[in-house]
């Protein structure tokens, strides 16, 4: 397993929590997958991604292919390729070809595509019903969460061969090996046993209508919270929060001059903290080795890595949950 910027990656032992976590992830969502590999540094982060991820684009109500189809669209307007690639073929493993099924599918694009416009009208009308909204809403919202750290952390593509007639083969073989998890019946609620229970924080009030949804995010966000107290300066995320508050979903500036500007009154080791903690969070593209190299000198460890980044990109996501609200 190649994690960019990480020393190494524990491997976990199969009664300790990480080790049970893995073995529900490659049981039900079909493989032990990068995406969720990244978080071992930090085993209750490790189980509060992947409870999110289960209780919604998993086990949620409404229709997986629906789901599947956030997952890529938010995956490709956030400009993941890997992410793109990856629940492309869970689409093609769970949609159907029949004519009412595209235009479906369709308008459930088109509304994952607007995720990132707090003002586009589509959101006022998503193509859902309030039983599924907290479902759909998830995964939008963790998916928001899950392209920042892959951008980061991973590479281009999961699949072997990457362009051509390579990549269609690669495609329909993936699709084919992840059939047998795609087609398992999974029961809403059951992973949350990976984590104690915590309070759902006010922002987050869309997944109140689903007791699994909202016991996921309130777990995960809980875990997050801990992540970051431990590794970001409590300046940096006052600064990073009230940046992300004033976000509407655009790329900044590409000078980087308002990353400097909030960050003038910092030192320089906060500065890099506050740097990384704000690229992560409004333009996880940007960040380079340097950036990394700069902060791990002066906060050193995986540990410590794996936390400002998860801490900024939830950050991040949240926000944009926050204008998703049905």
């Amino acid at each position: 397993m190649s994690i960019r910027y990480f020393q190494s990656i524990p491997q976990p032992l199969p009664e300790s929590l990480p080790g049970k976590v893995l073995a529900e992830i490659k049981r039900e969502f079909g493989a032990k997958v990068e995406p969720f590999s990244l978080h071992l540094p930090l085993p209750e982060l490790l189980a509060g991604v992947w409870i999110a991820c289960r209780e919604t684009l998993l086990a949620g109500k409404g229709r997986r292919d629906g789901r599947e189809m956030i997952a890529a669209t938010v995956s490709s307007i956030n400009d993941c390729p890997y992410c793109v690639d990856a629940h492309t073929m869970m689409l093609m493993g769970t949609a159907k070809n029949q004519r009412d099924e595209n235009r479906y599918l369709s308008a459930i694009g088109a509304w994952a595509a607007a995720t990132r416009d707090p003002h586009d009208p589509l959101l006022a009308a998503p193509p859902f019903t309030p039983d599924e909204a907290p479902a759909f809403i998830g995964t939008a919202v963790f998916f928001h969460y899950i392209n920042r750290m892959v951008t980061i952390l991973l590479g281009s593509s999961p699949l072997p061969l990457k362009n051509g007639i390579g990549k269609t083969v690669s495609m329909r073989l993936g699709t084919w090996y992840f059939l047998p998890a795609i087609r398992r019946e999974k029961s809403p609620g059951t992973s949350l046993g990976l984590l104690p229970a915590a309070e759902l924080p006010n922002d987050l009030s869309w997944a109140k209508s689903s007791s699994a949804t909202a016991g996921a995010f309130a777990r995960l966000a809980s875990a997050i919270e801990e992540a970051g107290s431990n590794s970001v300066p409590e300046s940096v995320r006052k600064i990073t929060r009230e940046m992300v508050l004033k976000w509407n979903g655009s790329n900044p500036d590409i000078s980087g001059k308002w990353c400097d500007n909030a960050l003038a009154q910092l030192d320089a080791s906060e500065k890099s903290a506050g740097r990384l903690a704000l690229l992560a969070a409004l333009a996880p593209h940007r960040i380079t080795e340097e950036h990394v190299h700069v902060f791990s000198a002066a906060f050193p460890g995986d540990r410590k890595l794996l936390g400002v980044l998860a801490w900024s990109s939830f950050t991040a996501a949240r926000r944009i949950g926050s204008w998703l609200r049905s």
